[in-house]
């Protein structure tokens, strides 16, 4: 069917031999005919001589005709139809392409050029029509920002001068995710998206978290930068199932045991002081202020009121950790005698920007907490930012985005699930975030680990290589139809590029980011293992200054 169908298909084209000039913004000659046709795509057949007659064109676009990645034009009525060419394949008529509908812009008569770009297709063409490729001078329509608020990250492949702009109400409305192998200069590539960001509002409200404090140099000028020297974050703040990960360390049934004797001690020891007097019907997540010596000396009393020896064990248990956690230096920046006072409304001005002062982003660098409590920090702060949101719904708004760093050690699949409250919130915040006004960021190299649906949730992906098979199937499932064609580009990009699909764009992209000056980067440098082991000299003071350090953990 598709060889008798392609017989006929090149009648016109291959009547002329010599190659038409293409005019930058005219038509020039077609390259092949559409003989079939569906909802989201269909196939043309390809003249390879006419493809070829464009190879050496000056306009890089136009050089790329015919290739996987590049765009078509097909005539509709007055309007030109743009579809993307996902693969390609030989057959006895000639090269067969499989093509996916982007959108389409009106003609202009005269000179056959494309203008008032639009993303999606109201009228289909019928087969048998002739393609013709796409130049600079369309493609400079396709992605000319509209009227709304974008940020230019970069040029758009294959071209030098089309600017590719990132829709940031679009894409931070619906939350967004950046994913990509290690050493893709993924983490270059995330200070350079949220500095443009930051200076198109330098009033705005991001909070990242950085497990490998990494962009604190990257936002020295432009952020709030906090790490256990100075986040100075009340434990108190904790809801209960927070309380429970830190201070419990049973399990089974024991736990049971253990989390009734904690809520029964916790909501006694909130409803002690001032704050929780005066609160009518208290409960044991309210964000209260207590005395963890007051814990302990109510569960100390409970303990008392036990009518057996045998039974004290869990509140032995629960008592001890406690104090263990009160002595241990490492988690003075949360557990200390310092934060027992009402410093809620500072620590919220503080880490959520309100207001900015210029300084939009607050870097929490976590990478000095303990591991065992990291994933409690980020839950408080993200369940705070959720909070936050759903408590100030009769307020003016203030939306906030919330960046998460390595996110899939976070929001785990099932297979590595520790149920841990993090991922909870996190999941929570991917689902209904952007009726409350806060906006999800996802960066992170394994999207594969991440927890089933969050990428889905995420309504722009921003894809750099990603090396891995499952990787690669998982994007791909999460992508619109209509981007499929690029995705085959994935394991194939190269460093600083990557494939943006989404709300956050017109239609899908190809985009090569732009560099950042040295001040602005990260440092996520990779050792250069061939010049540093030519080093030599110091050591002594190295080990010296190195074993100080581990020895006082970092104080």
């Amino acid at each position: 069917m598709t060889e008798m169908l392609g017989g006929g298909a090149f009648a016109r084209t291959t009547t002329d031999a010599t190659p038409a000039p293409a005019t930058a913004g005219g038509v020039g000659r077609e390259i092949g005919a559409l003989i079939e046709i569906a909802g989201s795509g269909g196939q043309v057949l390809l003249d390879h001589d006419a493809v070829e007659s464009y190879a050496g064109n000056p306009d890089p676009v136009l050089a790329s005709a015919g290739s996987v990645g590049a765009q078509l034009k097909i005539r509709v009525g007055a309007t030109w139809m743009i579809a993307n060419i996902r693969s390609l394949r030989l057959t006895d008529a000639g090269i067969l392409a499989q093509i996916d509908f982007l959108g389409e812009g009106d003609e202009e008569r005269l000179t056959g050029k494309l203008y008032k770009f639009r993303r999606g297709v109201t009228r289909y063409p019928a087969p048998g029509v002739a393609a013709f490729p796409v130049s600079t001078a369309d493609l400079k329509q396709v992605y000319a920002a509209d009227d709304r608020a974008n940020v230019e990250i970069g040029t758009v492949y294959p071209t030098k001068d089309i600017r590719a702009s990132l829709y940031i109400d679009a894409m931070l409305g619906k939350h967004f995710a950046l994913l990509g192998s290690t050493g893709t200069g993924k983490s270059t590539s995330a200070a350079l998206i949220l500095h443009k960001i930051c200076e198109l509002a330098p009033q705005g409200h991001i909070v990242m978290v950085d497990p490998h404090g990494e962009y604190s140099a990257a936002f020295q000028t432009t952020g709030a930068i906090y790490d256990v020297s100075n986040l100075q974050m009340p434990y108190w703040l904790m809801n209960f199932e927070e309380h429970c990960e830190v201070f419990l360390t049973s399990s089974g049934s024991e736990k049971q045991i253990d989390r009734d004797i904690l809520a029964k001690c916790l909501l006694m020891a909130r409803g002690k002081s001032r704050l929780g007097q005066e609160i009518s019907k208290l409960t044991v997540d309210a964000p209260v202020p207590y005395l963890l010596s007051d814990l302990t000396n109510l569960i100390q009393l409970e303990m008392g009121k036990m009518d057996r020896a045998g039974d004290t064990a869990p509140y032995l248990r629960i008592k001890t950790k406690i104090d263990e956690i009160k002595a241990d230096p490492r988690y003075g920046f949360m557990f200390s005698g310092m934060l027992v006072a009402d410093t809620m409304q500072d620590f919220i001005s503080r880490v959520f920007r309100l207001p900015g002062d210029g300084k939009p982003i607050s870097i929490i660098d976590v990478s000095g907490v303990p591991s065992e409590i990291t994933s409690v920090v980020v839950a408080v702060l993200s369940r705070m930012v959720f909070d936050f949101a759903i408590w100030s719904r009769n307020e003016p708004h203030r939306p906030i985005l919330l960046v998460c760093e390595e996110a899939h050690r976070y929001i785990p699949n099932e297979r590595n699930a520790d149920g841990s409250s993090v991922g909870k919130i996190l999941s929570r915040i991917a689902k209904e975030g952007r009726k409350y006004g806060v906006s999800l960021g996802l960066i992170t190299q394994r999207p594969s680990d991440l927890a089933e649906g969050v990428l889905s949730q995420c309504g722009t992906i921003i894809s750099m290589r990603l090396n891995n098979d499952r990787d690669q199937a998982f994007v791909r499932a999460a992508m619109p139809e209509g981007a499929r064609g690029f995705l085959d580009a994935i394991p194939a990009l190269r460093n600083r590029e990557c494939i943006i699909c989404g709300e956050g764009v017109a239609i899908p992209i190809r985009v090569a980011f732009d560099g950042l000056e040295e001040a602005k980067r990260p440092a996520s440098d990779d050792p250069i293992f061939s010049t540093l082991w030519r080093e030599t000299g110091g050591e002594d003071q190295i080990i010296g200054r190195t074993i100080r350090r581990w020895r006082s953990q970092g104080h």
